[in-house]
């Protein structure tokens, strides 16, 4: 500071800032004056900026191309800021603003790493064993720290940058979160719900909370950042983000308990494999998964050190100064406190801040079990008259019946099958399909271990919570004014208790969920909207539930599909700040397997009633199709099934909480257009472009038209041949025809047998995408005179611009030539014909 000419405050009183700005000097010089303008506008003083000593000579190629200019700011407190937190609270909103600014203007090449009172962070482009020659300030003989974070892991799913190296402002991570869309939908759509007491003015200064351009990680810290700022601390944060795995835990005390039931009306845990290490620059502690998924051990030496890694023996410590050795348990948080000088261990950090309010007794008053509501008055569900009319207006199928749902009623688990689907994809199929179909389970990027649903059902949860959020900034009583479910699947009972529900604090509206078909499906487009104006008005009407239902269908209105109406109205409802107001409940005849209720879940629905799927087992009760199994006891092996299939699906991509997986859309859509993805399924990724709004639309109608035919006698349900083949069902790659070529084949040694057979399964079957595809075969010949140089060959062939077939009879002696100068020989051709060894070496 006494070399740059300004005198630094006391300790606590002024923040440092570390930069990374464009190189270029009038962009560089932009950002600087931004930075300063939004320092005076928070009434704080700028003290100056510090050129970084920096030591570039030992980066890679890559790094060095990138390298922003790096440089640090110093911000002197003004007077009115009474302690550290409010201090740390005016940086980041000076940060934001800045962010903000910058980003409106289309600046590129600014990021800063830190903004702080308490800590700085040095990262970049770099190897672990180059940040110390890289900063000099970290070799500095005065440069000393009671806490160090060191992150020593590389990119894995995400392109490696200056700003996305580790550590980030508060954390360094170890994993993978595979909720992180849902996440950062579910921080949006609260920000209308936000106020706060120790922000001074309105929180729209610091939005966005997250940084959409940033990695997991990134994003995890902006979230617990903004957590801590608005008044919890870092443990506390890190419990709400992070919990252990309490619903099914029979040893938990249950203050604990209660803290993460009431926390989870709140908000939704971070979920997939993590460990994590935080510190504030007074505190640091390290939480893992609830799995256990990712490695944390620590030492505490003699010398009152603690050295925590993701392995054994990152550092040489002799073993004779090791006071003990630990590691950290699933779930579990290690903290140490430097001002008190000491280890605090799990309990003692989760009792005090558990204990902190009465969450027990806000649960007792408030909660309520989805049995135990009451109704304003007693209702049944409405009579289907004619059940295999509804089936066959939602494309059921004899299969869907006997395969899926019975099997389901009678046993209480999922049909077994084989591996493999050889249907065509729903986009390239002849036959209507369910708009489901289109959806596929996107996995992640990067070692997510799965977990043992079965084995490990303890860290599983299945309860869902029903009803509007409140401030997620302020514990309060009210904030755990909701209902609580089992599952996500509704009886018929259950949602009638939810239609006619009378408690104080909540309000149900019933949203027709259907359009009128035409012919050219363009009637959908006006029915949602329509439908969405409905839950505008509802919200406003305080109406807490939303159901939206179909059994209006009749032979006027075709049912909208459910998934388009609930991802549709959940991403409107984000959109205008109104989501964590309400739940949506789908009650709909469509959904009859695990598939579909994942893919509604995982697009914002809170719980579904398949209310056709539901009567379809009492039809089976009656033909005495059940085993001896009544009714009562099939619904319940259904909803089981169910329940325990989303389980096993959720649990494949490392996930452990429904509450988790809500709103997650982790799936990918193949076959639905750009405008539709973008309008209706937000954020979701597509790699083919295809089915537009009226053409789903149509997909509906072409059932509904087929049922309400008034020439139409019987209502008898097709076979289906999704799951076996028929000859009037679903095309499959593998049929009798490829099968007895196949067999053929193999028998006779025909090769023009299988050469049929292989045709059939890759190019003419129009089920597949390479079926798709043609491959380009041109014969090009090159003249010798176009060939520059012997050298010029030698390139053309390492780039594969050159093959052997493509070139003309007199270029094979310079060929040759080439090639032998490549392998470092003269020229051994004769007669202009290339040798052995070349055409042994270019296979």
């Amino acid at each position: 500071a006494k070399q740059m000419d300004f005198t630094l405050p006391d300790n606590g009183k002024y923040g440092v800032g570390m930069f990374f700005l464009p190189q270029d000097r009038e962009a560089r010089q932009h950002c600087q004056y931004i930075f300063e303008q939004a320092v005076s506008n928070e009434g704080q003083t700028f003290l100056g900026w510090r050129d970084m000593p920096l030591e570039d000579t030992c980066l890679g190629k890559e790094a060095y191309q990138c390298m922003p200019y790096i440089i640090q700011a110093f911000i002197g407190s003004s007077n009115d800021i009474k302690n550290e937190m409010d201090l740390e609270r005016k940086l980041y909103i000076i940060r934001k603003q800045t962010e903000n600014t910058l980003k409106r203007e289309n600046i590129d090449s600014f990021y800063i790493s830190s903004l702080s009172s308490r800590t700085i962070v040095y990262k970049g482009m770099l190897l672990a064993a180059q940040v110390g020659a890289f900063y000099k300030d970290l070799t500095h003989p005065s440069v000393k720290s009671a806490i160090a974070l060191v992150h020593s892991r590389y990119s894995t799913n995400t392109f490696p940058s200056w700003e996305r190296a580790h550590p980030n402002r508060y954390i360094i991570h170890n994993g993978e979160i595979n909720t992180l869309h849902g996440n950062v939908n579910w921080i949006n759509a609260r920000k209308s719900m936000l106020k706060s007491d120790v922000f001074k003015g309105d929180l729209s200064n610091v939005y966005p909370i997250i940084n959409s351009d940033g990695s997991d990680s990134a994003m995890f810290d902006n979230c617990m950042e903004f957590l801590h700022l608005s008044g919890r601390s870092m443990a506390h944060a890190a419990m709400m983000m992070i919990p252990e795995p309490w619903s099914k835990s029979k040893t938990m005390p249950a203050y604990k308990k209660d803290f993460y039931e009431f926390h989870s009306c709140l908000m939704e845990p971070w979920d997939g494999p993590a460990s994590i290490v935080f510190s504030d620059g007074k505190l640091v502690g390290a939480v893992l998964d609830r799995n256990g998924l990712r490695p944390s051990r620590y030492y505490v030496t003699k010398d009152n050190t603690l050295i925590l890694a993701s392995e054994v023996g990152v550092l040489d410590i002799e073993e004779d100064e090791i006071l003990y050795k630990k590691r950290l348990r699933p779930g579990r948080m290690l903290l140490v406190d430097t001002e008190q000088g000491r280890i605090i261990e799990d309990d003692e950090v989760k009792k005090k801040i558990a204990q902190e309010n009465p969450y027990g007794k806000w649960l007792k008053q408030n909660m309520k079990l989805i049995a135990d509501v009451k109704k304003k008055n007693e209702s049944k569900p409405p009579v289907i008259y004619n059940l295999n009319k509804q089936q066959c207006a939602f494309g059921y199928t004899y299969e869907d019946i006997n395969l899926l749902i019975k099997t389901m009623a009678t046993t209480g688990k999922e049909s077994i099958g084989a591996m493999g689907n050889d249907v065509p994809l729903a986009v390239l199929s002849k036959k209507p399909q369910l708009l489901y179909n289109y959806f596929k389970q996107l996995f992640a990027q990067v070692t997510n271990p799965p977990i043992d649903a079965i084995r490990e059902e303890i860290v599983t949860g299945t309860e869902m919570y029903i009803g509007g959020q409140q401030n997620l900034l302020h514990a309060e009583a009210k904030s755990s004014r909701q209902i609580k479910l089992d599952g996500p699947i509704l009886t018929n009972e259950q949602l009638a208790n939810l239609k006619f529900i009378d408690e104080e604090g909540f309000k149900s509206a019933v949203l027709p969920m259907v359009f009128t078909p035409d012919d050219q499906g363009e009637s959908l487009n006006e029915a949602l909207y329509r439908l969405f104006d409905k839950a505008d008005q509802a919200i406003e009407e305080d109406a807490t539930i939303l159901i939206l239902s179909d059994r209006m269908c009749d032979s006027s209105n075709a049912p909208i599909p459910a998934l388009l109406a609930a991802s549709g109205l959940h991403h409107h409802l984000i959109r205008n700040g109104m989501r964590t107001r309400v739940s949506i409940i789908i009650e709909s005849g469509e959904p009859r397997e695990v598939h579909h209720f994942a893919v509604l879940l995982g697009y914002g629905a809170s719980a579904i009633n398949p209310y056709l799927a539901f009567e379809s087992i009492k039809q089976l009760e009656e033909k005495n199709l059940l085993d001896d199994i009544d009714y009562k006891k099939a619904a319940y092996n259904l909803v089981k099934a169910l329940t325990t299939g989303i389980v096993k699906v959720m649990s494949k991509l490392g996930i452990s909480t429904l509450l988790s997986y809500q709103g997650a859309q982790i799936f990918e859509a193949v076959g639905i257009s750009k405008e539709v993805i973008t309008t209706y399924f937000t954020g979701t990724p597509s790699r083919l472009n295809g089915m537009a709004l009226n053409d789903i639309a149509m997909e509906v109608i072409i059932r509904h038209k087929k049922t309400y035919n008034i020439f139409r006698q019987n209502y008898l349900l097709e076979e289906g041949g999704e799951y076996r083949y028929r000859s009037n069902g679903e095309y499959h790659l593998y049929n009798p025809e490829t099968i007895h070529l196949l067999q053929q084949a193999c028998r006779t040694g025909k090769y023009d047998l299988f050469k049929k057979y292989s045709s059939l399964i890759d190019q003419s079957s129009q089920a597949t995408i390479r079926s798709l595809m043609e491959f380009n075969y041109t014969e090009k010949t090159v003249p010798l005179d176009e060939v520059e140089s012997v050298d010029s060959i030698v390139r053309r062939f390492k780039t594969g611009a050159m093959s052997y077939g493509s070139i003309s009879q007199e270029a094979h002696e310079t060929l040759a030539i080439a090639m032998n100068r490549l392998h470092g020989k003269s020229n051994t051709g004769e007669g202009g014909e290339l040798p052995d060894r070349f055409i042994k070496d270019t296979n």
